[in-house]
């Protein structure tokens, strides 16, 4: 028997949702504040991947402006029908305390990607679309119910035709369902299918957190009543405990393949080091059966499991990415992000011709902004990863270098900049609810400069160098447990990322890297 192993995605893409396009499959996840948003991927066989772009990928898409951390996009849905693409998701807090709900379209799931069409009088996060057989469509989200909440954070699901020609809702909205869960808060995260002569809706209850469960309700109409499947949760490992490898399992979508099997794709976390998880949310696989009208997700085990049966779809493996970017292609490649929608031409591949070039911004890491970064996920328990930079600081604000990044405020930063005395030094910043502090600092008189951290589960060590593969110590044995949400709290994973700063003040000095590697250990 082939099996395969789960996360069949690493790292921060949490929020799933997938759909089928004869043998081709297409999935989307959440970015919240990073830009590019939505990655979309390409499988043959669900388990192996590729990234063919972001949805969204142009700043009149995407307004990212001064949203918090762990806001901005929130759950897309995607969904496909006669020849177009459409994925629709939230966009919070681009005004205090925002919900705007948004579809675009493609008639290539590699883009472009039509600009958004803004939904009015749409409610609540996390919408969904369904295509009924006589062509009409619908839009499923959650929001508090209009008889008021009867406990904290208790949510319906709803339902409300979309006119796909004046890109609106129309007619009357529909209470669907509040949720199989009674006080288990946060109903959410609603798909809505059709199998035999009943229609399914499958949502998430009980938040994202360790409580995080998937229920399913059906019904002979699209409008209710809704029946609750007596099973329900039919996926949660909350029975599991706190200290099972696979922790939060939820917001789930189904798709069935061209054999007939059907699959279901969801987030869950890998919790190392303690009850951290600096990875975030992942997307995870596993197998579903039907049996007596209901959904059975892992047939005689009902869980998530590391290692499961492979799909029964011909292997479709994509060739493996370079663990190295020597920056030589003429754009950064798909799993680079910004935080924010970048604002000015902050970077280049193109001025130096085999470097990324990192234009120092007044924007500071440790703030709400736009600041001159690129990132990648963190994806592996334990890793490496090395950079050369060649930047020399003008001023004592200046800086630049390596950051491990949960948010604005919880970070390490092995950074290049000036010491009291301006001399050129190599330091390693600690940013803990905050607050800073340097943890260790060596003088240099050279560059370029070598930066290297590795991570043995929650252990870091940050190292430099003046000549290739020659390290010197920093520090040993930091703790990477704050670069979790546990920690900082949040929805996002930890990001490894090479940024420039003049920290305030302006500046017209960049900072060239010749490349940058990341290995999972």
């Amino acid at each position: 028997m082939e099996t395969f192993r789960n996360p069949i995605l690493a790292g921060f893409y949490p929020d799933p949702s997938i759909c089928r396009v004869g043998a081709d499959y297409y999935m989307v996840t959440s970015t919240f504040e990073y830009f590019p948003g939505v990655p979309i991927f390409h499988s043959k066989d669900l388990v192996h991947w590729r990234q063919i772009g972001h949805v969204l990928d142009r700043p009149s898409q995407l307004n990212l402006d001064g949203i918090p951390a762990s806001r901005g996009i929130y759950a897309p849905a995607l969904r496909y029908h006669e020849g177009v693409f459409y994925m629709i998701t939230t966009l919070t807090e681009r005004v205090p305390g925002g919900r705007e709900n948004f579809f675009v379209t493609a008639t290539d799931p590699a883009g472009p990607w039509s600009d958004p069409y803004w939904l009015d009088d749409a409610p609540g996060i996390d919408p969904s679309l369904f295509f009924d057989d006589d062509g009409k469509v619908y839009y499923t989200g959650n929001r508090v119910p209009p008889s008021g909440q009867q406990y904290p954070k208790h949510m319906e699901i709803w339902l409300q035709e979309l006119d796909l020609e004046t890109k609106q809702l129309v007619g009357p909205k529909y209470s669907l369902w509040d949720g199989a869960l009674k006080q288990a808060h946060a109903q959410e995260a609603p798909h809505l299918y059709k199998v035999g002569g009943y229609y399914y809706l499958l949502i998430a209850e009980g938040g994202t957190g360790f409580t995080h469960a998937v229920t399913i309700a059906r019904s002979e109409s699209l409008i209710g009543p809704y029946e609750v499947c007596k099973r329900n949760p039919i996926l949660t490992h909350r029975h599991l405990g706190k200290q099972h490898g696979i922790a939060n399992v939820g917001h789930a979508d189904l798709v069935q393949t061209q054999t007939g099997e059907w699959w279901m794709v969801c987030l869950a976390s890998r919790p190392y080091g303690g009850q951290y998880r600096n990875l975030g949310r992942e997307t995870f696989l596993v197998s579903v059966e039907w049996e007596d009208d209901w959904p059975l997700v892992n047939p005689g085990k009902g869980i998530i499991e590391w290692e499961m049966p492979k799909p029964n779809l011909p292997e479709a493996r994509w060739p493996a990415l370079p663990a190295c970017d020597h920056f030589d292609a003429p754009a950064l490649e798909h799993r680079w992000n910004f935080i924010r929608t970048p604002r000015g031409e902050f970077w280049s591949l193109s001025e130096r011709p085999g470097y990324l070039r990192l234009r120092l911004k007044s924007a500071s890491i440790s703030e709400v902004g736009n600041p001159s970064f690129v990132g990648r996920r963190q994806q592996d328990i334990s890793y490496a990863v090395r950079t050369k930079i060649e930047f020399m600081p003008n001023t004592g604000k200046e800086a630049a270098g390596l950051v491990l990044l949960q948010n604005q405020d919880y970070q390490y930063r092995l950074e290049c900049g000036l010491d009291d005395d301006s001399r050129l030094e190599v330091r390693l910043v600690s940013r803990i609810n905050g607050e800073e502090k340097v943890l260790s600092s060596r003088s240099m008189d050279a560059v370029p400069l070598y930066l290297k951290v590795e991570a043995i589960g929650q252990s870091l060590r940050f190292d430099y160098g003046t000549e290739a593969e020659q390290w010197l110590p920093v520090a040993n044995g930091i703790d990477g447990t704050i670069l979790s949400t546990d920690i900082a709290g949040g929805f996002t994973g930890a990001y490894i990322g090479l940024f420039a700063s003049s920290n305030g003040g302006s500046s017209v000095n960049h900072a060239d890297f010749d490349y940058f590697e990341y290995i999972g250990l």
